[in-house]
């Protein structure tokens, strides 16, 4: 069974790099372009892993964490923050929410790739028969 990647991205070029990222591993990766429509993508597909931006409109990166954090259902889905922003503070704080980890932007697919790895045992995609 592949696993489930939700992308929570405003830019549509983070959400196809990451979609791009996983092409050749069994994953399935889904989209969310804000928090709102990342918590909605979760209660839905209930993803073994989340990459979530932390500045987009609607709802932003950190409300989303916060209001997952906040339910035991869903508490224990990993989440790795991609951020623009990489100083100390900000860092600091975005652990303290309970990340499993962080990327700063802008990123390569080995490094996404990497800390995925850290967190779900990625398989190759099974050859098509």
């Amino acid at each position: 069974m592949p696993h489930k990647i939700l992308s929570v991205d405003d830019s549509l070029t983070i959400r196809m790099l990451v979609k791009r990222s996983f092409k050749n591993f069994d994953c399935v990766v889904i989209e969310a372009c804000n928090g709102e429509e990342g918590l909605a993508a979760i209660t839905k597909d209930r993803p073994d892993l989340i990459f979530l931006d932390i500045t987009m409109p609607v709802m932003d990166g950190v409300t989303m964490l916060t209001k997952l954090k906040e339910n035991p259902d869903l508490k224990t889905i990993p989440v790795i923050m991609l951020t623009a922003e990489s100083g100390r503070e900000n860092v600091a704080y975005i652990a303290k929410l309970g990340v499993r980890d962080y990327l700063v932007k802008p990123f390569k697919d080995d490094q996404l790739i990497e800390k995925a790895g850290r967190v779900l045992k990625l398989e190759p995609k099974p050859a098509a028969v």
